[in-house]
């Protein structure tokens, strides 16, 4: 097993909620304090950690960049999953859509057709709108299992097209002429298929890269029209 990884899960799991003594993590991972140390100094020159006064502190972004080198380390990826919670999913993929110049909005709920809906994050750039789906995966993903969650993803971006006209105070896109939802399904790890009946399932760490291309080859993807 990897020295390494063990170190990344234990950093993982203890600064879930903040700040973590060096000492705690080292015993956690139960690796010899030199290896801790240099291990410790690698990731601070990658800028994946900072310590500081004997302390280890981690911003959400790079939380899932360590998670993402577990995994590729040999990690479980259910084992992985369990240190991190959904919403820092969601903060990289908003932080990844600002930064593309979209206007954003989390968790928009909404009703339509008699129902409740939620929206994990709708990014907002004409004429498109991104509709992304940051479910916090506990197991592998099967096929069988992606394909259920792209057609609900489908199903909310869908409701959203309806609802979209009564929501003007709550998303950019809703004051448009006219604009395509694209529903998207964020993932973890690369190991999803890249397109599943043209809904993209995008690895968060690769957002960036997906909103590059994203207006180029949006007319090859799934998209409802408002």
């Amino acid at each position: 097993m990897s020295v390494e990884m063990e170190l990344l899960l234990s950093i993982l799991k203890l600064t879930a909620s903040g700040a973590v003594s060096y000492e705690l993590v080292n015993k956690d991972a139960n690796i010899p304090s030199a290896t801790a140390r240099k291990l410790l100094g690698k990731l601070q020159n990658e800028g994946l950690v900072y310590c500081r006064l004997r302390f280890i502190e981690v911003d959400t972004a790079r939380r899932l960049e360590l998670a993402v080198r577990a995994v590729r380390l040999g990690a479980d990826l259910e084992r992985v999953s369990t240190f991190l919670s959904w919403r820092e999913f969601e903060a990289v993929a908003a932080m990844g859509l600002e930064q593309n110049g979209h206007s954003v909005a989390r968790n928009l709920r909404f009703k339509h057709g008699g129902r409740r809906w939620e929206v994990d994050i709708v990014g907002s750039r004409k004429p498109l709108a991104v509709c992304v789906d940051c479910k916090h995966w506990r197991h592998g993903l099967h096929l069988s299992k992606l394909r259920k969650i792209v057609e609900e993803q489908v199903d909310r971006t869908s409701a959203l097209a309806q609802a979209l006209p009564n929501l003007v105070n709550k998303t950019e896109c809703a004051s448009w002429n006219h604009a395509k939802l694209v529903p998207v399904v964020l993932s973890l790890t690369t190991g999803n298929p890249k397109f599943l009946d043209n809904v993209p399932i995008v690895p968060v760490l690769q957002v960036q890269d997906f909103l590059n291309q994203l207006p180029a080859c949006a007319d090859s993807l799934f998209f409802v029209r408002v």
